[in-house]
């Protein structure tokens, strides 16, 4: 299975969205908290899981 290498950018932005979701959002509709809160939370999965298993070497090579 191939693993992309995600920015650390990815990471933050799905850490800062999982915070402003929950504590945010939640006071203008619960439904659109969760909602956020869960593409937040996928979009951190996914940048542990490049963090573990992608190779670095891929994000510096040339295009």
């Amino acid at each position: 299975m191939y693993y992309a290498p995600l920015h650390t950018s990815f990471m933050i932005t799905a850490m800062l969205g999982l915070i402003i979701s929950l504590s945010y959002v939640w006071d203008y509709s619960e439904t659109w908290a969760v909602a956020f809160a869960t593409v937040f939370f996928c979009m951190f999965v996914a940048s542990m899981i490049a963090m573990r298993h992608a190779n670095p070497d891929q994000e510096l090579a040339p295009r």
